[in-house]
């Protein structure tokens, strides 16, 4: 998020991703404070389909949280509008669809807005997110949120997970936290390990 604050000088399209509990959604809701402490006005937004903690509230697994917009009604909002806010910071991107990331970037390159993305890369396959996909190909900076699997290793993978062990199919999109998913090492999410034995 370094250059973000320096609006004017160039604006840029961020993408933070990294696996669950790797403190994306509170590194969001930090970069939020950080504007406001220096009298800078941000506007949060998240997909409309996050709704875990309702539609306009973005939460973090540690109990920070701030009322927010939906990433539809910021993309539908008048360009002299938009151009009143410092900085968009967008929570849970990876749910965003191809469309709105390139009119995210539309906001970077033509209303000179930095945009900060923060969200997953991929699925509990190991397939990107459509949203996620899009940032890759054209973000200016992309930067990993890093955290480790239950063995200390680098997580580089999340995995859906019930009763009976590890999920490795259905549908891409199934809202949950720690009752369903556990960020997990490539070798352990291979051999369906969620936790020490």
């Amino acid at each position: 998020m370094e250059g973000a604050l320096n609006r004017g000088i160039m604006a840029k399209l961020y993408f933070y991703y990294g696996q669950m509990g790797s403190s994306k959604t509170a590194n969001a809701l930090m970069t939020d404070f950080n504007y406001e402490e220096v009298g800078k006005k941000a506007l949060l937004c998240k997909p409309l389909v996050d709704i875990r903690f309702g539609e306009n509230v973005v939460k973090s697994r540690i109990g920070l949280e701030k009322k927010c917009v939906s990433l539809e009604n910021a993309l539908s909002m008048p360009k002299d509008e938009i151009k009143k806010y410092d900085c968009i910071i967008v929570d849970e991107v990876q749910f965003a669809t191809k469309k709105q990331i390139d009119e995210l970037s539309d906001i970077v390159d033509f209303l000179d807005v930095p945009v900060v993305c923060y969200g997953l890369r991929t699925d509990f396959r190991n397939e990107l997110f459509e949203g996620s996909e899009r940032l890759i190909a054209i973000a200016d900076e992309i930067k990993e949120v890093k955290t480790v699997c239950w063995c200390g290793k680098k997580a580089t993978t999340v995995a859906r997970y019930n009763e009976n062990g590890i999920v490795r199919e259905g549908k891409q999109v199934v809202l949950g936290a720690n009752d369903k998913y556990v960020s997990l090492c490539r070798k352990h999410h291979k051999e369906g390990k969620i936790k020490k034995t």
